[in-house]
Order: C-alpha cells, then sequence, then structure tokens
C-alpha cells in the first residue's frame, strides 16, 4: 500500500471516530464523568508534545528560524478564522449532556428534549465540519512525512472526534427520538476529515517536497497548539475534573515520548 493510502486512510479513520462518539452517546448513562476530560485531556497531551517535539524542529532544521515561526503562527491565524467563523454556542468543544447542560448556553430547560434541539444539533454539526477540514490537512500532510507520526496524531485527533460525535448526536436523537438519523449526522460531520485530505493531496502533491512539506509541518504545528490551548483542554477543564485533565495531558505526553524512543 503507497504512503498516500495510508495518509488518506489515516484522515478516514480519525473522522469516522465522530461516528464513535455517536454510538457512545446511547451506550453510555454519563459519557462526561471521567471518560471524555481523561480522553480529551490524552489528545491534548500529544498533540502538544508532537508539535513541540517533533514538527517545529523538523521544520526549524530544514526551513530555519525565521520561515518556521511565520508558518507556525500563519497556522495559528488559519484556524483562528476558522474558529472566529464557528458561532460560541455552537462550538464543537462546548459539549452538551442529555439534559442540555453544557459550557455553551442553552435555550433548553432542564431535562425537556424538543423539535427545537434539532437545530442545535444540525449547527453543531456544521461547526464540527468546519474544524475537521484543517485537521485532516494536518493528519494527511504529516502522515507523508512520517507515517508512524500520521497514526499518532490521527490516533490523538480522533479521541477529541470522538466527543464531537457525542455532540452532534446528542441533541439530534433529543429532538428526533431516532437514533439512525442521529448517527448519521454524526458520520457525516466526520466526513471532512477525510475531504481535507483529498483535497490537500489533490492541491498539494504536484508541489510537495522538502521546503514545502517543512513549511506545512510548521503550520500543522501551530494548528494543533492553537485547537489544544484554546478548544481541547480548556473543554477538558470545564467537566470540573482537572486533576483526571491532568493525568491525561501528562499521559499523552508520556506516551508519546515512548513510542518516539521506540520507533
Amino acid at each position: 500500500m503507497s504512503d498516500v493510502a495510508i495518509a488518506l486512510g489515516l484522515t478516514l479513520l480519525a473522522g469516522l471516530s465522530t461516528t464513535i462518539g455517536g454510538l457512545l452517546a446511547f451506550a453510555i448513562k454519563r459519557p462526561r464523568r471521567y471518560f471524555l476530560p481523561l480522553a480529551l485531556g490524552i489528545s491534548g497531551g500529544v498533540m502538544l508534545y508532537i508539535s513541540f517535539v517533533e514538527l517545529f524542529p523538523h521544520a526549524l532544521a530544514e526551513i530555519g528560524e525565521v520561515r518556521t515561526a511565520l508558518a507556525f503562527f500563519a497556522g495559528m491565524v488559519f484556524i483562528a478564522i476558522i474558529d472566529l467563523l464557528v458561532p460560541q454556542m455552537e462550538n464543537p468543544h462546548h459539549f452538551s449532556d442529555h439534559r442540555g447542560h453544557g459550557r455553551g448556553k442553552s435555550e433548553q430547560t432542564d431535562g425537556v428534549c424538543s423539535p427545537a434541539m434539532m437545530r442545535t444539533g444540525m449547527f453543531v454539526a456544521l461547526a464540527i465540519t468546519i474544524h475537521n477540514f484543517p485537521e485532516g490537512i494536518a493528519t494527511f500532510a504529516t502522515a507523508m512525512n512520517d507515517i508512524n507520526l500520521g497514526i499518532v496524531i490521527a490516533i490523538a485527533i480522533a479521541l477529541h472526534n470522538i466527543p464531537e460525535g457525542i455532540s452532534v448526536s446528542v441533541p439530534i436523537f433529543c429532538a428526533t427520538g431516532s437514533k439512525r438519523t442521529a448517527l448519521k449526522y454524526s458520520f457525516i460531520s466526520g466526513i471532512a476529515e477525510p475531504l481535507g485530505a483529498v483535497i490537500a493531496y489533490l492541491i498539494l502533491m504536484p508541489f510537495l517536497n522538502a521546503t514545502v512539506l517543512s513549511w506545512l509541518l510548521a503550520m500543522v504545528a501551530g494548528i494543533m497548539v492553537y485547537i489544544s490551548v484554546d478548544e481541547i483542554i480548556p473543554a477538558a477543564y470545564s467537566y470540573g475534573k482537572s486533576h483526571i485533565v491532568v493525568v491525561g495531558v501528562v499521559f499523552g505526553m508520556a506516551l508519546m515520548a515512548l513510542s518516539m524512543i521506540i520507533l
């Protein structure tokens, strides 16, 4: 199997993890309690470690400090602009539980499911689609440079895509009473991930060389750092399990360090 096929496959698996989140919303009665903050903490720790220990130094050695810094902050600006396009209450990392509670404000009354929640679910699905697109590019570009590193990034992204799937399926299921409909939208929202990879392949592959790849990896580092500190880790802390989050972040970093030593 070619490196391109593996890279595209990794983004597909990462994107489909939103469907896993949709299933967990029905299988776990209280998915917020420990699983989500731990999973998000691990995801954030892995992304931060990869960004500063693997991607940034690689770009630094290839294109120098000035260009690496420019690409790094360009990645941050890029994802920040995308983030501004998403209304705060519909941010895909602001999860709601089965009663409509969450970081974002909700117009739903406690314990009430209404058809109006369908709109919330649809907006969350749209927001996730917007966020997943650059994540697909990041996974693809990294896997093209190093398959092993691409696998780790795909796993990290999958970990934070799982609760995103929950955030889509819960309000839609609450509004429609249909698990199939809820899972369908969880699945659709994750497709943006491999779509981003396909577009990256079609546009970037003819120009992909060591220099272009290093610029891209520095941008990926900026994207992942921004997502980690602005979305993933704050969302993890919102569950009130601060020690669990810290354990997750440290464990994610240690796991990444160990995997790099072994590989």
